[in-house]
């Protein structure tokens, strides 16, 4: 069962970045704003990923949060390369290099998490300690993205969503993993928690696409949705982590190879579906869709 879920994880991993690349497009184009709404290729996006992460909902019933959460980061290599494409361009070899290695990294920290099979349980002090935590997490961010520009701005934006989207995930986990057959066990505030902050993450999701930046916005959103997941598995849900010695030497080749990615997306120029001609005027201000978020 852990094997079809993986499997399942896998395809709601394309569906979702052919998603977040629609979604992006528009983004840049109308900036994080409401007029995203009257955009039919947004809709689609938000269609096309939403269906993504209901498989990869779906794969968390029938696997481990710690086995099935870093399988997103395939979305990575589906992502970059889709939304080069949706601007007219072919994409960079930094870009393919970049993603692969994030990708390769996550995956490889991965295989060195140990299977432990135990059914999800979360007290509620302890979720509302964790939903507390990601929302510091979330204002801190965003108010250091206030003071930022370009691809720092983009990241910053990324960590908190991705935060909120590893929250997601964990009480996908927790309603899903904990359900047994039985199915009035979905009667619980925990279950209307997860559609809320599925929400909240998919606002952060388009303030991050919206500064243009996309490489590193997705990237870092697939890096901290997994690494939050992981860790809210290993100390909350009582999911097992490496602790053999032997694994430590691993672990960090595979850090390095995932933050060597992420910095090599951070320095790529940013997408623009409605670029402009560069005059002396313009020059000054590379990022117009950026004018939305302030």
């Amino acid at each position: 069962m852990t094997w079809f879920g993986l499997l399942i994880a896998l395809a709601g991993a394309f569906g979702y970045a052919l998603g977040a690349a629609l979604q992006q497009y528009e983004a840049v184009a109308e900036g994080a704003s409401l007029r995203l709404v009257r955009r039919p290729r947004w809709w689609i996006g938000g269609i096309i990923g939403f269906t993504g992460a209901c498989l990869h909902a779906v794969a968390l019933s029938f696997a481990p949060l710690v086995a099935v959460q870093p399988i997103s980061v395939a979305t990575l290599v589906f992502a970059v390369p889709l939304a080069a494409l949706m601007h007219g361009r072919r994409p960079h070899k930094g870009e393919i290099f970049g993603s692969i290695a994030v990708a390769v990294g996550l995956l490889w920290l991965t295989l060195l998490v140990p299977e432990h099979k135990v059914t999800p349980h979360l007290g509620n002090g302890a979720a509302i300690g964790f939903i507390a935590v990601i929302g510091v997490v979330v204002l801190v961010t965003r108010l250091l993205a206030n003071r930022a520009g370009g691809p720092t701005k983009a990241l910053l934006l990324s960590v908190g969503a991705g935060a909120v989207t590893a929250s997601v995930s964990t009480f996908v986990r927790v309603v899903g993993g904990g359900m047994e057959g039985d199915w009035s066990r979905l009667l619980h505030w925990f279950t209307l928690a997860v559609p809320v902050l599925l929400v909240c993450a998919v606002v952060l999701l388009q303030h991050s696409y919206a500064v243009g930046y996309f490489g590193i916005a997705y990237a870092g959103v697939q890096v901290v949705d997994p690494i939050t997941s992981v860790l809210a598995g290993a100390l909350l849900l009582g999911e097992a982590l490496p602790t053999s010695p032997s694994t430590a030497i691993p672990a960090v080749l595979a850090g390095a190879l995932t933050i060597g990615g992420t910095i090599t997306l951070g320095r790529l120029a940013p997408d623009h579906s409605r670029a402009a001609p560069v005059d002396a005027s313009s020059a000054s201000r590379p990022l117009t869709a950026t004018s939305d978020l302030n």
